[in-house]
């Protein structure tokens, strides 16, 4: 059945991030940057590539300078001329400028996953919606991600992906090392990598004080309402310092896999 109301994309922007406190000291970690901009608009240019443009923020530790950065979005992402000879006239010198609609919700400093989640019920107006977290991002096709959802017609589903291990990878042989790779992407097994879609059931799972991947999600597996969308593309999350330089690395490159 087609959607009446635009899907929203709700994305997780209130936790500490604290195994990041070189950086999340400062700022909310979907503000580190990689690149030239903060991570956060990196995935919202993911979702915004598949057509998908009507985002929810949910806030917590230090959210103001998420609402800072877009209520001053121009400045902060152009060029711009001051005038302050002629009553402080500033001409923005325009190079991106996406049409996105944002809503920004204080959820509480120190609110669990679920908790957010459930407190933007309100925002929520038609019967699916997006949702994942503000510090990974992918290759991962949207498109195909809500049809496997429609196709599955379950409450939940959730994106499975092959993690990056933190380690070098040795393939051995007699005794010799035939090839070594440098934290290479585990093939087998499958891990909980965000990028869900839900039903507004889901809101019947949820309470204020709880985390979405407990509870929540080991009641909807337990009931089969909880359907995994396998992904093995490029996948990868800003989890500590290593992490955020090893996407900056990637992004520097000009081969990022998940640039639209």
């Amino acid at each position: 059945m087609e959607e009446k109301k635009p899907i929203k994309v709700v994305i997780l922007c209130g936790g500490r991030g604290t195994r990041l406190v070189e950086e999340t000291e400062y700022r909310p970690k979907p503000m580190v940057h990689v690149g030239d901009r903060p991570i956060l608009t990196h995935i919202m240019d993911i979702y915004s590539g598949y057509g998908f443009k009507d985002f929810i923020l949910t806030l917590g530790y230090k959210g103001a300078m998420i609402k800072d950065y877009f209520l001053n979005f121009d400045y902060y992402t152009n060029d711009f001329t001051i005038d302050l000879g002629e009553g402080k006239v500033i001409t923005p010198h325009t190079r991106r400028h996406p049409d996105w609609r944002i809503t920004l919700a204080n959820t509480g400093e120190e609110t669990l996953t679920g908790g957010r989640i459930k407190r933007i019920e309100q925002y929520i107006e038609g019967d699916t919606f997006m949702l994942t977290y503000g510090d990974g991002v992918s290759d991962i096709e949207i498109d195909q991600l809500l049809n496997y959802h429609r196709k599955m017609g379950k409450i939940a589903t959730v994106t499975g992906v092959h993690p990056m291990t933190r380690f070098g990878e040795l393939d051995i042989e007699d005794g010799l090392v035939k090839e070594f790779r440098e934290k290479p992407q585990v093939k087998t097994g499958l891990i909980n990598g965000g990028f869900f879609v839900f039903q507004r059931e889901v809101f019947d799972y949820l309470s204020e004080d709880g985390s979405l991947e407990r509870e929540p999600l080991e009641n909807l597996a337990r009931d089969g309402e909880l359907a995994i969308f396998p992904h093995d593309g490029f996948w990868h999350c800003m989890d500590t310092y290593r992490d955020m330089e090893h996407l900056n690395e990637i992004w520097a490159s000009g081969d990022a896999p998940w640039k639209q």
